[in-house]
């Protein structure tokens, strides 16, 4: 019996998973919501993602879309490139075309 993704504790089952994501690594929005019991919840992991504030110990920025790339955030275009920067800091690569190497 899955629970459903807007109970509150969703998000904190959400940043549970986030907070495995080991350093250097990401996983996919679809990845973080199944391991978090919510199968087929990865737009509600963006949701809850887009709720963390810059000072949470929330890793955020180890998780991108299904195809290897980061998504737009809400900030704009800056916000991915934040994301970038984050990533590549932990030693995760990129490609030309900007999916994780």
């Amino acid at each position: 019996m899955t629970r459903d993704s807007k109970d509150p504790s969703s998000y904190q089952r959400f940043y549970a998973v986030v907070r495995k994501i080991p350093r250097g690594r990401v996983a996919t929005y679809g990845q973080v919501a199944s391991l978090a019991g919510l199968e087929g919840q990865a737009r509600q992991v963006g949701y809850a993602l887009a709720a963390v504030k810059s000072s949470s110990a929330v890793p955020w920025h180890r998780v991108i879309n299904a195809q290897g790339r980061i998504s737009m955030r809400r900030e704009g275009p800056g916000g991915s490139i934040v994301q970038q920067r984050l990533l590549e800091c932990e030693g995760v690569a990129f490609d030309a075309d900007g999916r994780v190497a």
